[in-house]
């Protein structure tokens, strides 16, 4: 009888390892499918790199309130991965640096939404609407083979910089831009070349196109073409087209996407601006936030003769003080004036519009002024001794808060040498 007891023990025992073993085994194998999918995953895409991980909870916690209210926002855009802001390291090539002086703006902020916007014409439609993948007022392009045009004129200078946001719809295929010259004022101008000179710029799916012109002298031949990091549906586009006298540069998604070093016709003087449709009918895309600026400043003279730099190249989200990736131009340019000085020290000022609560204001230039600062000490290599920084919300405008240029003129980093 303990015979039989000792060996159904025996029996008991052995399974009971055996178990215990197969169970320590798949959690081993578990583990190691796990690190794998992981490894998988982080090797999809490695150039999308989350800032979450940088947040703490309250951060997200935020975020998550901010976009359960945004998908509250009517739109026909549908809602698709929310995508992340490009570190600053992929941006290491990106020679961009936007100018110090606004020539024109707008983001449609004084139109109500449901409108037409009280500046522009059309041959088709269009309404100001609000979406939920970004803030603020975008102009809805709804219309079939259409033109919109600005109906006031703009002092390009010869050298300039053109900015703005494009969120393409589903059945977005391509859209233009005309920049372009007039011998008599027309409100609207509905031909494929407008005016009597200018400069076409295609922006589509697959490929970026530029094609200088002149109606009178029958010259077409000024064209470029690219396919390097093209539009991209559902998501904000903010394209960047520098012109330098006959140069056209455009900048998408942190690549340098075309440079026609002749893309312009000689001789060309631009005076208007108008987007257009030429699709079929399939392209609605939203528009917003369309800036003219001077082009790039002498950041050294304004930095170390001038004693400070007002930068409008240094790019945040909206009501948020990181610093997008688009800022790497203008950080790199004055960083390498530190460098180069050794002795000189900054300070970091941010500045905001009158939009919103002043303590709210204050609080965020402050913000914003640390994040720079924070940049140039992590990514540039830049002693954090060497600069100081502070906000002063609302409480130093450069111009009325009134209309949406001077609203972005006092949206402002400025560079202060100590």
């Amino acid at each position: 009888m303990k015979a039989k007891c000792l060996i159904l023990c025996f029996f008991c025992f052995l399974s009971f390892s055996l178990s215990a073993q197969l169970n320590i085994k798949n959690k081993i194998v578990n583990k190691v499918t796990e690190k794998v999918d992981q490894k998988v995953d982080e090797a999809i895409d490695p150039s999308e790199e989350s800032t979450d991980e940088n947040q703490d909870a309250a951060e997200q916690e935020e975020a998550t309130e901010e976009e359960s209210a945004a998908e509250q926002q009517e739109t026909t855009v549908p809602q698709e991965k929310k995508s992340t802001t490009a570190k600053l390291e992929s941006y290491s090539k990106y020679d961009f640096v936007p100018g110090d002086k606004i020539l024109f703006y707008e983001d449609f902020s004084q139109d109500a939404i449901g409108d037409f916007p009280a500046k522009w014409t059309t041959n088709g439609s269009g309404e100001v609407k609000t979406l939920n993948i970004a803030g603020g007022n975008w102009f809805h392009l709804n219309a079939v083979e259409a033109a919109y045009c600005f109906m006031q004129g703009i002092a390009f200078p010869a050298n300039f910089i053109i900015e703005f946001d494009l969120v393409p719809d589903d059945d977005y295929e391509s859209s233009y831009l005309s920049l372009y010259s007039e011998e008599e004022k027309k409100e609207l101008d509905d031909g494929i070349y407008p005016g009597k000179q200018g400069l076409n710029i295609s922006f589509g799916l697959s490929e970026w196109e530029s094609k200088g012109y002149d109606n009178e002298a029958n010259s077409y031949d000024a064209e470029s073409e690219s396919t390097i990091a093209p539009i991209e549906k559902g998501k904000v586009n903010h394209v960047i087209i520098w012109v330098q006298n006959r140069r056209v540069r455009i900048y998408h998604r942190g690549s340098k996407v075309l440079d026609a070093p002749t893309g312009i016709i000689a001789g060309t003087k631009f005076s208007r601006l108008r987007f257009s449709l030429w699709s079929g009918g399939a392209s609605k895309p939203y528009l917003s936030n369309i800036k003219v600026t001077t082009a790039a400043p002498d950041t050294r003279s304004k930095l170390l003769t001038e004693g400070k730099l007002v930068s409008y190249g240094i790019y945040f989200d909206v009501n948020k003080e990181v610093v997008k990736a688009e800022s790497y131009g203008t950080l790199n340019d004055i960083a390498n004036v530190l460098k180069e000085n050794p002795n000189v020290r900054i300070k970091i000022v941010g500045h905001t519009d009158a939009d919103g609560a002043d303590a709210a204001n204050l609080d965020l230039s402050k913000r914003r002024g640390a994040s720079v600062k924070n940049e140039l000490v992590k990514n540039f290599g830049i002693a954090a001794s060497r600069i100081e920084s502070d906000g002063k919300g609302e409480s130093e405008p450069i111009a009325p808060n009134d209309t949406p240029s001077n609203k972005a003129l006092n949206r402002r980093v400025e560079f202060i040498k100590l």
